[in-house]
């Protein structure tokens, strides 16, 4: 299952362990990238699990196009390779995929005939692709947990499907009589899921159309962006300010799906292949469902700082 070197069970493991969910390659630096960073840097072990290796992306390069799924269809091993340059880039060590390389497809866009393929994600059992992820979960038994909320963000197939094998997993993961063969129970203690507060999405589009020039001939609307919710369910938010650079280094490693705008280095903004620029956020935000604090902070609080506040034998952060 393992594609990176991974401590293994019975190995010992730094204090604090963070364990991310994504369905392909980039959506973790556009997510989650300085966190990544962030902790990686501070010596938490990063693990992240993906799912699929993004076969039915489109591919942004002209010299690079004959990739895609309905030419040579050797997209997934460009992007998993893209992968392992943007985990370089932030430090990130510890990357699997799910159930090992290749064995989910991507599903491509909801509504399409690649949903009904038999390896794509979509159709993948959900209990069946959980094991997979239990069994990382109970090598790594990370403190927390980071994936999507039950819409994936903007409703693609296959960050569903994450969505609701990761959370599944982290319920079978705990339990005593499950699957004894994939380790020792676990519990995860904290469960995020990835958002964006609207109030700061609307700011910083609005500064990128206020921009004199943009590298980029449009610029993306709310509706572009995943994971938007009112700023109230917002609960977590972590500044990676730090690490902006390497975030934008990452997302430049993601070529064949992302353009970062040309500059120096912690640039502010990239495009997709709609070609609509969005704003490269440093601070990202999250929304806790599981753990302390997970029916939401106190009136009038700032929100949380640090994906690991509450769990004091996970050590304190930076």
């Amino acid at each position: 299952m393992t594609d990176l070197p991974s401590p293994g069970r019975g190995r010992a493991l730094p204090a604090r362990r963070l364990l991310l969910v994504h369905a392909h390659p980039d959506d973790e630096t556009i997510n989650n990238g300085a966190t990544m960073a962030k902790y990686a840097s501070e010596g938490v072990h990063v693990t992240l699990v993906t799912c699929t290796l993004g076969e039915e992306g489109e591919v942004i390069p002209p010299g690079l196009a004959a990739l895609a799924a309905d030419r040579d269809d050797a997209l997934g091993p460009h992007r998993a390779g893209e992968l392992a340059a943007a985990m370089a880039e932030l430090g990130v060590t510890d990357h699997r995929f799910l159930g090992g390389r290749g064995r989910y497809r991507d599903s491509g866009m909801m509504g399409l005939p690649q949903n009904r393929r038999p390896r794509a994600f979509w159709r993948a059992d959900t209990d069946e692709a959980a094991a997979h992820l239990v069994e990382v979960m109970r090598e790594i038994r990370p403190q927390v947990l980071v994936t999507y909320d039950p819409d994936g963000g903007y409703g693609h197939p296959d960050h569903i499907q994450a969505h609701r094998v990761a959370m599944r997993a982290a319920a079978l993961a705990s339990e005593r009589a499950y699957r004894r063969d994939l380790g020792e129970p676990h519990t995860v203690r904290k469960i995020y899921w990835n958002c964006l507060p609207r109030p700061v999405v609307e700011k910083r589009l609005a500064a990128l159309r206020a921009a004199p020039s943009l590298p980029f001939p449009g610029v993306a609307g709310v509706a572009d962006l995943p994971g938007v919710v009112e700023e109230e369910q917002v609960t977590t938010a972590v500044d990676g300010g730090e690490w902006a650079g390497r975030k934008a280094r990452a997302l430049r490693a993601h070529a064949t799906q992302i353009a970062v705008a040309e500059g120096a280095e912690g640039e502010d903004c990239f495009a997709l292949s709609n070609n609509l620029a969005q704003p490269l956020l440093a601070t990202e935000y999250y929304r806790l469902v599981q753990g302390p604090a997970a029916d939401g902070l106190p009136a009038g609080d700032p929100p949380e700082t640090d994906l690991f506040a509450g769990i004091p034998d996970a050590g304190e952060s930076r």
